[in-house]
This record gives C-alpha cells, sequence and structure tokens, in this order.
C-alpha cells in the first residue's frame, strides 16, 4: 500500500506519499480500506517531530479515518467484511489501509456519505469526553469554546445547543464568528479585537462561563479562571499558547473551580472504546436527526497531504479538513 511518511520532521513538504508494507488485523482488529482520513493539530505536531505516536502504534500520522472493512481480525464480533465505518486511530489514517481495534469502530452514520464521516470520530469523541463526561455540561447552563470555527469548537457548538446549553464563543474575526452563529452559538467574542473575560461576563451578567473548552494552555489560564462561573469546569484539550502558566489558586478556591486536562491518543484501549460507545449511544442518534452535522472546510487528496497542513497551519480554516484517497 501507500501511506504519508515523514523521513525527516520539517514543514508540510516534509510529508511523502511512499509505498509501504500493508498492514495486518491482529487479535481484536479489524484492516479498513481507506476512503478519507482528516487533519488533525496533533498530525502537524507529529509532522514537526513533537508528538511521536505511542510505543507499537502506526508511524504514519492520521487519528481518524472512514472506509470499508476488508478483513476481519480473530476475535471480533459485531462486524464483518464490506461494512462502512469511520474510526479513531492512534495513527495510520493517512494511508491506504489500517488496522483498527474494533472498540474504536463506528457505523457511518445514516444518511451520511463515507467520505464526509472521516470529519467525525475524533472531534466528536473530544468534544463528547471532555464536556460531557468530564465536565458534565447540562442543560441551562454555559459553555465557552475557544477556537469556535475549528472542528472541534464547530462540534462543541451544536452538541451543546443540542442538549440545551448557552454557547459563547471565541474566533478570529466576523467571518468565523458569523460561521459559529449559523451553527447556534449565542454569544459571539472576536479574541483579535474584544476580551473575552469582559465579553464573557457582560453577556452573563457577572456570572461567567460554567464550562470552558480551552485549545490554547498556558496562554489563557489566567483568563480562563477569571471567565469561570462559580463550580466552573475548564477542559484544557490543547497548547497552542503554551504549556507553562502560572495560576492563582486563591482565585480558583474561589470559584471552587476544577481544571482537567486531557488527549485522547495515548488512552488505553479500553478507555477509548467507552467513550467511543458513549458517542455511539448520545452523538450518533443527533446527527442521523439532522441536528448535529459535520462541518467540512475542503477535501484535498491524500498523497497531497502536505496542502492539508498547510490550510491547517494558516488558520483560514472553518471545520475539518479532509484527506481523499483516490
Amino acid at each position: 500500500m501507500h501511506a504519508i511518511t515523514i523521513p525527516q520532521p520539517g514543514g508540510p513538504e516534509a510529508l511523502i506519499w511512499a509505498e509501504v508494507p500493508d498492514p495486518a488485523p491482529g487479535e481484536g482488529e479489524v484492516l479498513v480500506d481507506v476512503a478519507a482520513s482528516a487533519v488533525n493539530r496533533a498530525d502537524l505536531l507529529q509532522r514537526q517531530g513533537y508528538y511521536d505516536p505511542p510505543p507499537g502504534a502506526s508511524p504514519y500520522p492520521g487519528l481518524e479515518c472512514s472506509g470499508r472493512i476488508e478483513a476481519v481480525g480473530p476475535g471480533v464480533s459485531g462486524w464483518a467484511v464490506g461494512d462502512e465505518v469511520c474510526a479513531l486511530l492512534t495513527g495510520g489514517g493517512y494511508a491506504e489501509k489500517v488496522a483498527v481495534p474494533a472498540g474504536q469502530l463506528l457505523p457511518v452514520p445514516q444518511g451520511m456519505d463515507l467520505v464526509t464521516a472521516a470529519a467525525l470520530p475524533e472531534v466528536t469523541a473530544t468534544v463528547w469526553s471532555n464536556v460531557f463526561m468530564i465536565a458534565h455540561l447540562r442543560p441551562g447552563e454555559t459553555l465557552l469554546v475557544h477556537g469556535g470555527a475549528s472542528g472541534i469548537g464547530t462540534m462543541a457548538v451544536q452538541l451543546a445547543k443540542a442538549v440545551g446549553a448557552r454557547v459563547a464563543v471565541t474566533a478570529g474575526g466576523p467571518e468565523k464568528l458569523a460561521r459559529c452563529a449559523e451553527l447556534g452559538a449565542d454569544v459571539l467574542i472576536d479574541y483579535r479585537e474584544q476580551d473575552f473575560v469582559a465579553e464573557l461576563r457582560k453577556a452573563t451578567d457577572g456570572a461567567g462561563a460554567d464550562v470552558i473548552l480551552d485549545i490554547v494552555g498556558a496562554k489563557y489560564l489566567d483568563r480562563n479562571v477569571k471567565a469561570l462561573a462559580v463550580n466552573g469546569r475548564l477542559a484544557v484539550i490543547g497548547l497552542q499558547g503554551g504549556v507553562k502558566g502560572e495560576l492563582n489558586l486563591g482565585a480558583l478556591l474561589r470559584k471552587r473551580g476544577a481544571i482537567t486536562a486531557t488527549s485522547l491518543r495515548g488512552r488505553p484501549l479500553g478507555e477509548k472504546a467507552a467513550i467511543v460507545a458513549a458517542v455511539r449511544e448520545h452523538v450518533w442518534p443527533l446527527i442521523e436527526a439532522g441536528r448535529v452535522r459535520a462541518v467540512v472546510d475542503r477535501a484535498v487528496r491524500l498523497r497531497d497531504a502536505g496542502e492539508g497542513h498547510r490550510v491547517l497551519d494558516s488558520g483560514e480554516h472553518v471545520g475539518k479538513v479532509l484527506l481523499v484517497a483516490e
């Protein structure tokens, strides 16, 4: 088969389409013939040499895919050759074939085409696990989503609205904010021009956000704590603004607040399977009912993955960038 390899870390040009050995499904795995993958921030970090795959994982980037099951390994039940699926991966999505633990498979939602389904696994698993399973966002509460126009952000807005929460977003510029509003965002904050702490207080009569989903990290740490409501929960899922920040524990104590930080890639198989099962139970019905949709900015050829990385690097996208196999 062919896959995107990274002989040397670097810019988007470091991604090389090359012939590599075919994977084989092991115990509890299936082999998926990949129709599409998608670009995630973690892929950019891996390309740059900052985020190596966990031991035993595929060396190729790609944390999600869609496709058809080509072979079923020993110990797998409930899936058959020919099934159309999408999958959460530890790596290997930028390839023509990938071996996937059966617990990380999802059926393609009814009414959705196979390629578009590649936009779902990573964002739905990330948002559902952090916002709902960990931070326990409830109806009537306020969620602040940083990067509301990103793949994660566009899904978080929709899921929070679907469960009856109020949603505030930060995004860069009026065009991205307008797209967030189309998805249901109630409070629109241009982080380039506005102070999100002040704007959120104004919009919530001084209360703040019950849950904050943060992709920035250190740069926003102090202001995120200030933006929290009493009993608020800050979920950190990205470090685009650095890894080391100063935390005022007194302010957090007065808020009776909580901070969590998670990533999906390195979690044990059992934890990933539990998250995927929860997504199938709670999110898939919303997608099939048309209440939540995949937001796709554009699709490029899988062999041209470097172009997809350039789009994410530029920050010009809204939603997901897909990589389509030929």
